[in-house]
């Protein structure tokens, strides 16, 4: 029997204790650990990837800037984005990362087709583009099989520090978020990512708590 998913929805809370705790809970895990998804929104926060380059930072300004250890270039967290963190054995689940990426992406899309938006994938640019602009991105990490950072998904945001930045090192990539292309609830939008994750993942529990891991 697959095991079950925790999902823990964290609210507003500061980028660096959250990595640091996705940290602590990779490491410490063991095969009986059970999986969880951490759901949360961050104060303005710039991430840069491990292969990133400093001239993808423009010109920031106030707005911090975190070298992280996930993959990828550099991207923006603010609030009205759902920041998704899936803290996953995908050995127990028998996925590889390619697979496991695409049933994130698969998720994404499937929210957007609820609000009858078709979402799209880019050969050789991980993420979710409407129409060519980019609605949601994704940087992972993998540590002895086992998954920790994750997927960034515009919902209702200030867009503006994009243009600080070139997002996910692409000079120009317009990024566009789902509140300019229908009417939504951010925890509404939640609810269905939670819900398709757990699905295309193949869990057959998925126990929702509200709570701080920090």
């Amino acid at each position: 029997m697959t095991p079950r998913l925790t999902v823990r929805r964290l609210g507003l809370a500061e980028y660096a204790p959250v990595w640091r705790a996705m940290q602590d809970f990779t490491d410490q895990r063991d095969d009986a650990t059970t999986d969880e998804l951490w759901l949360v929104q961050h104060p303005p926060v710039f991430t840069q990837g491990q292969a990133g380059r400093a001239e993808h930072l423009l010109a920031p300004g106030d707005i911090p800037v975190i070298q992280v250890d996930r993959g990828g270039q550099v991207t923006y967290h603010g609030p009205g984005q759902i920041v998704a963190y899936p803290l996953i054995d995908l050995r127990r689940l028998g996925l590889g990362v390619k697979h496991f990426v695409n049933r994130i992406e698969e998720a994404i899309i499937r929210v957007l087709g609820r609000y009858g938006v078709t979402g799209e994938r880019v050969a050789g640019a991980p993420g979710i583009y409407v129409a060519g602009s980019k609605i949601a991105s994704l940087g992972l990490r993998v540590r002895r099989g086992c998954s920790f950072h994750g997927l960034a998904f515009n919902i209702d945001m200030d867009l503006e520090p994009f243009r600080r930045i070139n997002p996910c090192g692409y000079a120009g990539l317009e990024v566009i978020q789902l509140s300019a292309l229908a009417p939504v609830e951010f925890a509404a939008v939640e609810s269905h990512l939670i819900e398709e994750l757990g699905a295309l993942l193949g869990y057959s529990e998925v126990v929702i708590e509200t709570e701080s891991t920090t």
